[in-house]
């Protein structure tokens, strides 16, 4: 063979020579051969080919003793074993001299392009058979870093070919049904990048956990990348919007998350790497600029319209000179698989005790006894169904993680082995808990939730649960528009796949609640708290020198997924609408708010924003919806005032906004108000000159015209939507509202309990009907059939009713811990 048959360089190789140099060599030689012109860059290097590996197998008579130890396997012999003769017998197995002598040549000829006579290289394995649409070999085989030199480069090569042989990698294609023997390994020689000295991570050009298409996911942590691969370590994340990365101006980042980054992966004197710890100010620090977060998503972006498919990335940054360079590329193998119309909607009935929290991977439950492992060595005593816990996950841990209910972990990252190979088999997982070891116990009864956004919790107790699946196919189409109500950034991306036509009611109060968590005036005014809540909120708010930017960016990164998730269409935000003692219960918030004898009708609202007591937290809010729209550039989001009692509430209220930038018109800003008090009906044509449309709050309206408490039992039977004085309420606001040319709109859970209320609604001509996720397929029926009794269906291929088979998908189907019940 001649070396050109043995070892080829990178821009002699792409996509389209899998066979010669495996998936991760191929997807290198493509970014480097086709991607050049888009600003990609990518290590020089080169592979050792498929060619190599068949001769060292070959001369060294490999093949026989192979597949005698596979044999042995199949015929009951433990795993361990024979995976260790294998690889022992290609360790102690000479290359072939014409391997040597291509390795050597390649190698000298890529310290001539770096400058160095021994370049420090990553040897990285690469399968023939990985990376390919429907099977994901990520993790299979090893990879050797900070290797420098002739002789330990051709050691490492030797130990890429045993990898091909380690039990996990044994064990993958036994299961997936690939021909050991017809499976060859290339290998992967590439330029080091000083991310030892910078940082690395991951990215996808898609949303992991809910198939979202268009966003880009970036993971880092300082260091060498394999600590965020291997799960080591928390990451920062990043979530970038695709649509907005080509307009000018705008900084679409929609999310950033700082992560715990306590270690990190660097040199080592001897060769290869170490783990050190992160010094503590260095872990509050971002790894990445936004300016570099865009350029990694853009390259992102690029090399998935390249392929044509979602793709799954490593990043490395070199702290020396700052580049930023992309070292492996290959397809995401669990999303581009998934149906497109069917959603599987799961929901726990009941709540328990919290034991433990982290990131959710998928959005399943599962309900099991826990399965605490320290380590692979007490793999034997895993339980099949069992919820396995333990500290971090490698592919060795893969034979039980397909037999896990759900698997929970102390550290790792959405990019972590435990995140991707959970995706990949359907398995719910709640990665880096930071304390699940400690906090879950063998064989307690638990319920792990992935549904309910990007955080994932494990209760005590086998907890009642429904799931459901629809098929958005069989949804018929409506005049009406029908939105959804959204309150939760963190699952505001599970339900893209929907038909719906905006979201009508997004609250704020629960994002500040749930993501910023303290009271913006506690913020302001940080000196006059107690010692005790000032220790609290500086835990909350470090990293950040100037504390009322925390609640600006936390309150406009949720905001913007929400946003982001219906992009084009219309989000109506509302602004905050806590009462009085709901405000008291946020961090820092007794020391602002006055106690009210009926909250519920008090300081709330509107009256709340331009009133000294509150004017600079709303000031705060004003600040975050302006970078929502102007500096992230989602310009969809319509603002819209809570509980304005008076037009003249509403002139002060829009004279404050603009004070601070939020100009009704300029820009394509509207405004709305919602349509909950009794004033807002009787003058509605005073409230349509000063506001852009109308969404009506049906509960307090219920309750404020028929002077029925909301939440009292005693007066139950009296709150009714359908009574007359309401109906009649609405028709009338309807009717003016149109006469001037503004919009209305209902949230509310009436629609999805009640068909004739939906069809009142249509007849009365309402423009927007928004329910939860939940309620969705329900309301767009029961608005389908109103328009189509009316005669005012909307044409087009799904004009008629649902199928009886998608009648039957959305049927809730009880949870296996119920059954169990």
């Amino acid at each position: 063979m001649t070396q050109s048959d043995l070892v080829a360089r990178f821009h002699e190789i792409g996509r389209g020579n899998v066979a010669l140099v495996g998936g991760k060599n191929a997807g290198l030689g493509e970014m480097t051969r086709e991607l050049a012109g888009t600003g990609v860059r990518v290590p020089e290097g080169f592979a050792v080919t498929a060619a190599a590996y068949r001769l060292f197998v070959a001369s060294g008579d490999l093949r026989a003793p192979i597949a005698a130890q596979l044999d042995r396997l199949r015929r009951g012999a433990p795993l361990p074993e024979t995976g260790a003769a294998v690889r022992a017998r290609i360790l102690e197995t000479e290359l072939p001299h014409e391997v040597v002598v291509a390795v050597r040549a390649a190698y000298h000829e890529l310290g001539g392009i770096t400058g160095e006579r021994d370049p420090v290289v990553a040897v990285r394995s690469s399968a023939t058979a990985e990376d390919l649409p429907e099977a994901s070999f990520a993790g299979q085989q090893e990879s050797f870093l900070n290797v420098t030199g002739e002789s330990a480069l051709l050691d490492a090569c030797r130990r890429c070919y045993a990898s091909l042989f380690t039990d996990r990698a044994i064990s993958y294609r036994e299961d997936h049904g690939f021909d050991h023997l017809s499976v060859a390994l290339s290998i992967g020689v590439q330029r080091m990048v000083r991310a030892d000295l910078g940082a690395a991570g991951v990215m996808f050009s898609i949303d992991t956990e809910t198939g979202f298409p268009r966003t880009v996911v970036v993971n880092g942590a300082w260091g060498l990348g394999e600590a965020v691969v291997g799960g080591r370590v928390d990451p920062d994340e990043y979530v970038v919007f695709k649509p907005l990365l080509d307009r000018p101006g705008v900084t679409p980042i929609v999310s950033a998350t700082r992560g715990g980054k306590e270690i990190k992966v660097v040199y080592d004197a001897a060769g290869g790497t170490r783990t050190v710890p992160v010094p503590p100010a260095e872990r509050d620090v971002p790894v990445l600029a936004d300016e570099e977060i865009l350029r990694l998503a853009r390259w992102a972006v690029a090399v998935e319209e390249h392929y044509g498919t979602p793709m799954d990335m490593e990043w490395a940054k070199d702290g020396r000179t700052g580049e930023i360079f992309l070292v492996q590329a290959r397809p995401e193998t669990v999303q581009a698989r998934r149906e497109a119309s069917l959603l599987h909607a799961y929901r726990l009935r009941e709540r328990g005790e919290r034991l433990a929290e982290g990131l959710a991977v998928g959005d399943a439950i599962a309900a099991a006894p826990v399965c605490n492992l320290a380590s692979t060595a007490d793999i034997g005593r895993f339980v099949d169904g069992a919820v396995l816990v333990t500290r971090v996950t490698d592919p060795d841990w893969e034979p039980i993680m397909k037999r896990a209910a759900a698997i929970v972990t102390d550290h790792g990252g959405r990019t972590s082995h435990a995140a991707i190979v959970s995706r990949e088999l359907g398995v719910p997982a709640i990665i880096g808990t930071g304390g699940a070891t400690r906090a879950l116990r063998d064989g307690d009864p638990v319920t792990v939730s992935c549904a309910e956004g990007d955080r994932g919790f494990v209760y005590r107790g086998l907890l009642d649960y429904e799931e459901r699946e629809m098929d958005v196919s069989a949804l018929p189409r409506t005049r009406t528009a029908v939105m959804l109500n959204l309150a939760n950034p963190a699952a505001a991306f599970r339900w893209w796949r929907l038909p719906a036509d905006g979201v009508g009611l997004a609250r704020m109060e629960f994002v500040i609640n749930n993501h910023v968590r303290v009271h913006p005036m506690a913020l302001v005014h940080f000196d006059r708290l107690d010692r005790e809540v000032r220790t609290e909120i500086a835990a909350l708010t470090r990293g950040h020198p100037d504390r009322t930017e925390y609640f600006v960016e936390r309150l406009a990164h949720g905001i913007a997924r929400i946003a982001a998730s219906r992009w084009p269409d219309p989000v109506i935000v509302r602004m905050s609408d806590f009462k009085t003692n709901e405000y008291a219960r946020l961090i820092g918030g007794r020391e602002f708010e006055p106690e009210e004898e009926n909250p519920m009708i008090g300081w709330r609202g509107a009256g709340r924003y331009y009133t000294e007591g509150y004017r600079a937290g709303f000031a705060l809010e004003c600040r975050a919806m302006r970078r929502v729209r102007d500096t992230i550039g989602l310009a969809n989001v319509i603002l819209m005032i809570p509980f304005c009692r008076t037009p003249a509430e509403a002139d002060r209220v829009l004279a404050v906004m603009e004070e601070e930038g939020l100009v009704r018109g300029r820009d394509g800003l509207q405004v709305y108000v919602m349509a909950e008090i009794p004033s807002n009906i009787v003058l509605a044509r005073e409230f349509a000159a000063r506001f852009d449309g109308f969404s009506i709050g049906s509960n307090d309206l219920t309750q404020l015209i028929l002077g029925v408490d909301r939440d009292s039992t005693a007066l139950a039977h009296l709150f009714d939507e359908r009574d007359p004085a309401v109906t009649r309420s609405v028709e009338s606001l309807i009717a003016a509202a149109h006469a001037t040319g503004r919009k209305v709109g209902l949230c509310g859970q009436r629609p999805s309990d009640d068909p004739a209320f939906a069809r009142f609604l249509v007849e009365a001509g309402i423009d927007s009907i928004s329910v939860t996720p939940d309620s969705f397929l329900v309301v767009k029926e029961n608005v389908a059939a109103a328009e189509r009794a009316l005669g005012r269906g909307k044409a087009g291929p799904a004009e008629e009713p649902a199928s009886e088979a998608g009648a039957r998908q959305a049927r809730p189907r009880l949870s296996s811990a119920r059954r169990a019940r």
